[in-house]
């Protein structure tokens, strides 16, 4: 009889703890207009054309806004970038507090932690559109590059990336770290559109847009390679 209360308890307890989380995931989202995938494409252009004209608004980072925020986010897009300090995604869009979701790892690569979080934006948060964000000169684009010509391999953790990024290193051999670049981004963003079982029924039913996008170090500047 104990044994059998004992396993009843944890049982209820599991369930609470998914109607908690469940309920929890909902007053995060709560009651706010879901934002159309054109309008979301539309601010973040808009945004980029004031950061890269210098006339920034830096919106929604108010001391009242902030306090609003305590109680729950309604991000309007998913950004995948590279950690690079150069290429904050905030800044490059010229968004505020709340606005977007942001997911970066060195080379815009992604594994179940950062699939995990994006599922959590779309499925809890209600984004819709996911931007993988690359840019001009990555350091990890390079880095693999340079040793797998040299058939060798990075030290540490450093090594994780060059095998990420390796299919696109593969597959432009010949072309220069500009079209590698592009190509582990169209890579990435292949990889999200097909991820099941959350990802892959929404981008095909167009509930979800994935696109990828290219920053321009010099001009800040960003170019939006596709958009399906």
């Amino acid at each position: 009889m104990g044994k059998t209360r004992f396993i009843s308890f944890f049982v209820i307890a599991a369930l609470l703890g998914a109607n908690q989380f469940a309920a929890a995931a909902d007053h995060v989202a709560g009651d706010k207009p879901i934002v159309s995938l054109a309008e979301a494409m539309s601010r973040l252009k808009e945004g980029n054309e004031r950061y890269t004209r210098g006339n920034q608004q830096h919106p929604r980072q108010s001391g009242e806004e902030r306090t609003q925020l305590s109680k729950s986010q309604h991000p309007f897009a998913i950004v995948i970038g590279c950690a690079d300090s150069r290429i904050p995604p905030e800044i490059v869009f010229d968004q505020g507090l709340g606005d977007l979701f942001v997911c970066r790892v060195a080379g815009n690569v992604i594994d179940d932690h950062s699939l995990g979080s994006i599922e959590y934006a779309v499925d809890h948060l209600g984004a819709h559109l996911i931007v993988l964000l690359a840019h001009q000169d990555c350091g990890a684009v390079k880095a693999a590059k340079e040793t797998i010509a040299a058939k060798g391999k990075a030290p540490g953790h450093i090594q994780s990336l060059v095998t990420a990024i390796e299919p696109a290193v593969e597959a432009t051999v010949k072309d220069n770290l500009e079209a590698t670049v592009k190509a582990n981004a169209r890579n990435v963003v292949q990889a999200l559109r097909s991820s099941t079982p959350i990802l892959k029924p929404k981008v095909d039913s167009g509930d979800v847009r994935v696109v990828g996008a290219y920053y321009s170090l010099d001009t800040g500047a960003v170019n939006f390679l596709e958009e399906k």
